[in-house]
């Protein structure tokens, strides 16, 4: 009876050790994916708080706790089964899929910078579109929300893609709780940040008020600061928009041999980088973000008249809306 219980023991020690090493095993490829994820993550960081730009201080972290519930919902229910099945039984779809949003936020990112342009041309264009009837401060949120939920569909689905394209061959469902892993992480991460960003003047007032001396100075600077650092990262949000939807692109050409766009802006960097070596990572990414910004562009201003006049007037014959 004992030995049979020792070896039970032994058994299930065993098990143990193995479970803990798949458990490490999925972490460390959490982490790498993550990584390899980061740079979209600050994309996403990026173009977040301009949705919260312009609303009641007491809106803005319920706006950020629904966008953040809405990038969970669209990572974990629909594009990491999406991921999966696709990996699995049709990965030539994935790059059109990515290209197609890719395309979506240049047009997006393009017709903010149109309307700044030209506004009156612009809200002629805005007129052919479906919008939200009655722009009641609810309303307002609600189509706010919408659209932010949307972009971050895109953003989500090349976070999610980059993360499945690092795992290495394993089981599916090891592949699912890696990804559900790193959804979640950098869900929290971003949202995290863009709560804390968007609440930054509230924690100056509250410094300048129950504070003396250094602190309260630091609380009314950054009282007076917020709101230009907010209007800036408005501006860089769309500008975010644009050159990861044209870096996308960039990228997927790439994947189909169509690789002069992508070697040009390559080069660029490698030769702007070696200008000055101490900045080389810097100047080198700001290179391929303004390479992929003027493709982001290109793409974005040719899609502003084809959604006006093409798309939106078949979904408003298809919808009635």
């Amino acid at each position: 009876m004992s030995i049979g219980l020792i070896a039970l023991l032994d058994d299930v020690a065993a098990i143990s050790k193995v479970a803990a090493a798949s458990l490490d095993d999925v972490g460390a490829q959490a982490a790498k994916a993550g990584a390899k994820a980061a740079g979209v993550v600050i994309d996403d960081a990026a173009v977040t708080p301009r949705y919260v730009v312009g609303f009641a201080a007491e809106r803005e972290l319920p706006i950020v706790w629904r966008i953040a519930k809405g990038s969970v919902r669209n990572k974990l229910l629909f594009l990491l089964p999406i991921a999966l099945v696709l990996g699995a039984f049709a990965p030539w779809a994935i790059t059109p899929l990515l290209m197609l949003g890719g395309a979506y936020l240049s047009y997006e990112g393009a017709e903010k910078i149109y309307e700044k342009l030209v506004p009156h041309e612009a809200h002629g264009h805005e007129a052919a579109l479906p919008t939200v009837a009655a722009k009641a401060p609810q309303a307002l949120e609600d189509e706010r929300v919408a659209s932010a939920v949307k972009t971050d569909f895109i953003l989500s689905a090349e976070i999610m893609a980059i993360t499945l394209a690092g795992l290495p061959e394993s089981g599916i469902w090891t592949k699912a709780v890696v990804m559900a892993i790193v959804a979640v992480g950098i869900t929290a991460v971003v949202y995290g940040a863009v709560a804390l960003i968007v609440k930054a003047d509230d924690v100056g007032v509250a410094l300048a008020r129950q504070s003396n001396g250094a602190a309260a100075a630091f609380g009314r600077g950054l009282v007076r600061f917020m709101p230009h650092f907010l209007r800036l990262l408005a501006l860089v949000g769309t500008a975010a928009m644009v050159w990861v939807g044209g870096g996308i692109i960039v990228h997927g050409l790439a994947g189909y041999g169509l690789t002069g766009i992508e070697h040009v802006i390559h080069d660029a960097s490698v030769a702007v980088s070696a200008l000055v070596p101490a900045l080389g990572g810097f100047l080198g990414w700001l290179v391929t973000a303004i390479g992929s910004g003027i493709v982001g562009l290109l793409v974005g201003f040719a899609l502003i008249p084809i959604v006006g006049k093409l798309l939106a007037p078949a979904w408003k014959a298809v919808t009635g809306r």
